[in-house]
């Protein structure tokens, strides 16, 4: 069985948090923006789980858990404000939503 090394999985994480970065930057629908910021969360889980594998320790898994935890109550509490903020202003555009407060 082969294993990556730390190298090619970090590149891998790196890609993905950009992936994320980019998603929340260029999108403009609130639950795609969501969606990305869950991707970014992923690939800081993955970070901190390839350096855990490599040094030997189980602190990187620790991590994740924790980054599973806050990223279960970024969601359920993103997808309540999401709701409600359709619910109001019956869109998820946020440009459309910033011409509504003006």
């Amino acid at each position: 069985m082969t294993t990556a090394s730390i190298d090619n999985v970090l590149l891998l994480a790196g890609l993905l948090f950009t992936i994320g970065v980019a998603g929340v930057m260029m999108r403009k629908n609130i639950f795609f923006m969501l969606l990305s910021v869950e991707i970014m969360l992923n690939a800081a889980g993955l970070a901190f789980i390839a350096a855990g594998s490599h040094w030997g320790q189980p602190d990187g898994q620790v991590m994740f858990i924790f980054i599973l935890a806050m990223a279960a109550a970024e969601v359920s509490i993103g997808l309540s404000l999401i709701l409600q903020i359709y619910h109001l202003h019956k869109s998820l555009d946020i440009d459309n939503l910033k011409e509504m407060n003006g």
